[in-house]
This record gives structure tokens, sequence and C-alpha cells, in this order.
């Protein structure tokens, strides 16, 4: 028996284009303007930081009259973010990415939050526990919120580095997702929050 010459071949099947965000589906222009302004006073804030943990020069003291009010700064935005974030709920993200991955999105979203209003209060605290003045400007300082105790802002002290580590690497994992969403995944949720039309 002759076998035929032409046996039928399947087109190799394209696995599915991952499922985008609706058009229109974006955060509201505060939220956005609110994320950018943050996301540039946070990287500025971080960054004096690592200045002033890695000098022991005159500049310290230059450095530190920057860094409080930028934490402030930060503080502020925050708290009126979260009331943004509340009263204007944000889009879902898409359907089809993983419960793992959607559940780490939130909870890296909660965990940035509590950072941003946690780590300025607790370097107002630790000033305050240390005695110095928590100068904004010239002219302008804020009322201590905790009373001086050498023990307390040693402690404070540690805490606010820790946590400042922890910080940086949550906003280096928040960056990777967003590249992800933008440049692998291509789901709309970058755009969300650029401001970008869909393609």
């Amino acid at each position: 028996m002759n076998t035929p010459n032409n046996v039928s071949r399947q087109a190799p099947v394209s696995p599915p284009a991952p499922a985008r965000r609706l058009e229109g589906e974006r955060f509201v222009l505060p939220a956005r303007i609110l994320h950018w302004l943050m996301a540039i006073l946070i990287l500025a804030m971080l960054y004096v930081g690592a200045g002033m943990v890695s000098t022991v020069s005159a500049r310290y003291p230059e450095l530190l009259a920057w860094h409080r009010p930028l934490g402030i700064a930060v503080l502020i935005l925050a708290l009126i973010r979260l009331g943004v974030r509340v009263t204007h709920r944000p889009p879902p993200l898409p359907s089809d990415l993983h419960p793992v991955q959607a559940a780490g999105a939130k909870a890296s979203h909660y965990l940035l939050y509590a950072l941003m209003i946690a780590m300025p209060l607790i370097g107002w605290a630790m000033q305050s526990a240390g005695g110095y003045p928590v100068i904004m400007w010239k002219g302008f300082e804020l009322p201590p919120i905790l009373p001086h105790d050498i023990v307390v802002y040693g402690q404070l002290r540690r805490a606010h580095g820790l946590l400042g580590y922890a910080f940086f690497l949550l906003i280096l994992g928040h960056m990777a997702a967003g590249l992800m969403h933008a440049w692998v995944r291509r789901d709309g949720v970058f755009e969300s929050m650029a401001g970008g039309g869909d393609s």
C-alpha cells in the first residue's frame, strides 16, 4: 500500500494576546498627577537619604535640610493620594493576570502607601526623640511629636534605615512591574497611569 505524499499539517497556534484594559479605563487625572509628582519626590528623597548615610562630610546638614521637607511633602501628598484612591476606584487589572500576580500587585500597593506614610512619620518622630528641630525652611519648623528620649531615637533611627532599604527594593519591584506591563504584556496597565492611548 502506498502512503500518501501529502500529509496535512496544522499551522502553529500562537498564544492568545494578553487581555487589555478597555479604552478609557484609566486612573483619574488627579491620581496620575500625584503618582508622577510623588515618584520624582520619592526618588529625590531616597537619593538624598542614601547620600546622608554614605557621607560624614560637612555636606550632611545640607542633605538633611533637603531630606526633611521632601519627606513631609511625600507624607502630605500620600494622604491626598489615598483620599483620591478611596473616592475614585482605580481601574481593574487585566482579567487574564495570574491570581498570584494580581494579589502581589495589590499587596505591593498597600505596602507602598504604608511606607509613604510611615517613613516620614518615623523620621519626624526620630528627630523629635533626638531633640532635633524639624526645620522645613528658615523661620518654620514642625512641632515635636515625641518627647526627647535618646533610646527611642536610636530605635527609630534603625527602623527608619531598615524601612528605607525595604522602600527602595519595593520601588524597584514596582518599576519592574510597570515596565513588564508596558513592554512585555502590553495590556494597557502602564498607559492607564501614564495617560497614553491604547494602540
